[in-house]
C-alpha cells in the first residue's frame, strides 16, 4: 500500500502491485488558540506570521519560505529543528534573514499554530505527501504551496493554494480574504481525506482477505 499515486506507479514499473490510500485527516479538529498562541510567541495583534510547519532539512525550502515572508513583510515562525546536518545552514539562513525570525514550536498544539497564522508556507522540493497543506485547509489558512510531484497530484483533487515563488497573489488574499477559498479547501479535505474515506478504502483494500 502507498500514500501516492506517484509511488504505485513506481511500484508497478518493479513489477509490485500496489492500491493507494491517501492520508486521511480529521475534518473535525478544533480550532486553536489564536489570541493566546500570539500572546505566548510575542507576536502583535497586527503583525502578519508566516508559520513553516517543518523540520529545517533541505528539501523543505527555508531559503524560499524566509524569501516569501519578505515579500509579504510577515514575521517567519519555524517550527521544527534543523535535522540532517542542516544546522549550520539554518543559523546562517536565519542569521541573514531579512525579517523577524520566530524558530520555536508551537507553544501549545499545532491546532494553535495554524490559529496564531495568517498563512502558511510549504515550498518544499520533494514530499511523499506533505500534510501541512491539507492541515491548513482544515485550519482555515492560505497555504503557498511547492511543486513537488505529489503536490501537482493533491491539486488535482481540487485543492487551491498559491505559489511561493508569486507572493502579489497570496499578498492580495491576505489584505482582502475571501472566505469561498477556505471553503472550497475545507470540502475537498472532507470529500478526499477524511479518516471516514480511510475507513472505506481499508475495509475495500481488506475485503477478502480477512478470514
Amino acid at each position: 500500500m502507498t500514500i501516492n499515486r506517484f509511488t504505485e506507479a513506481q511500484m508497478t514499473e518493479r513489477g509490485i502491485t500496489a492500491t493507494t490510500i491517501y492520508n486521511g485527516f480529521d475534518v473535525d479538529e478544533p480550532p486553536g488558540d489564536r489570541a493566546g498562541t500570539r500572546a505566548a510567541l510575542g507576536v502583535a495583534d497586527d503583525e502578519r506570521v508566516l508559520v513553516h510547519p517543518v523540520r529545517a532539512i533541505q528539501r523543505k525550502g527555508v531559503p524560499a519560505a524566509l524569501d516569501l515572508a519578505a515579500a509579504l513583510g510577515a514575521t517567519y515562525w519555524l517550527v521544527g529543528p534543523a535535522e540532517d546536518g542542516y544546522g549550520p545552514t539554518l543559523d546562517a539562513l536565519l542569521a541573514d534573514a531579512p525579517v523577524r525570525v520566530i524558530h520555536q514550536p508551537s507553544p501549545g498544539t499545532m491546532a494553535d499554530a495554524y490559529a496564531a497564522c495568517d498563512a502558511v508556507a510549504f515550498p518544499s522540493t520533494w514530499e511523499g505527501f506533505g500534510n501541512p497543506p491539507i492541515e491548513a485547509a482544515i485550519h482555515r489558512r492560505p497555504v503557498a504551496v511547492g511543486r513537488y510531484p505529489v503536490a501537482d497530484e493533491l491539486r488535482a483533487l481540487g485543492f487551491r493554494w498559491f505559489d511561493p515563488a508569486g507572493p502579489g497573489e497570496l499578498d492580495a488574499f491576505l489584505r482582502d480574504p475571501d472566505p469561498s477559498l477556505h471553503d472550497h479547501n475545507a470540502a475537498c479535505v472532507r470529500d478526499h481525506l477524511g479518516l471516514d474515506r480511510v475507513a472505506r478504502d481499508l475495509q475495500a483494500l481488506l475485503t477478502g482477505w480477512v478470514p
